[in-house]
């Protein structure tokens, strides 16, 4: 029997996608942690660093568990895109992504309960088209915007923005499964016996 898995992580979304490939977590214990990107951190080691400490956050109440962690960040250019704070965020987050390609930057992170740890990164490539007022203003109307890296949700509405993706699917949504599994498995998990 494979020691407990805890997803360090409030995210319904990864619950799910766990839970779709026949992992579903046996805790869910967000982390709270700052996400403020450092000064000059570019987005690839902002993600890599936040889901790392969300890992380290959470193994230090569950040391006999393993231990899934994970951050995304948007990605236009060096410009990182957060989770918007208000509408007019959002607005401004889809007016930059509208007809051009940005990154959706996966950091991973696991923790085995002997303490080895690991962290990669999954990067997708996606690409908006060019979207009209009457366009953005109707997706602002959904809602689905809030709470969201980028201000938008690739499993929502906003999939009649993106003509395609270079890269893996469930990292847009939230959590690149395939490489997350692969990392628990090498950790000793016995992920999807």
């Amino acid at each position: 029997m494979s020691a407990r898995l805890v997803l360090a992580s409030a995210s319904p979304r990864r619950r799910d996608l766990l839970a779709q490939i026949g992992l579903p977590p046996d805790a869910v214990i967000p982390a709270h942690i700052d996400e403020t990107p450092v000064r000059g951190e570019l987005p690839p080691q902002l993600a890599q660093r936040l889901a790392a400490q969300k890992a380290r956050a959470v193994a230090q109440a569950e040391s006999n568990s393993f231990i899934l962690a994970a951050d995304t960040v948007v990605a236009a250019g060096r410009r990182i895109l957060g989770k918007p704070e208000s509408e007019a965020e959002a607005r401004s987050f889809l007016e930059l992504l509208s007809g051009r390609r940005h990154r959706v930057l996966g950091g991973i992170a696991a923790i085995a309960p002997d303490g080895r740890a690991s962290v990669k990164l999954s990067s997708t490539s996606v690409r908006f088209k060019r979207l009209s007022a009457d366009e953005v203003d109707a997706y602002l109307a959904t809602g689905e915007w809030q709470g969201k890296a980028g201000g938008y949700a690739i499993q929502g509405a906003a999939a009649a923005f993106v003509p395609d993706i270079n890269g893996s699917y469930a990292n847009v949504v939230g959590l690149d499964v395939a490489m997350a599994r692969a990392m628990l498995v090498g950790l000793g998990h016995g992920a999807g016996r």
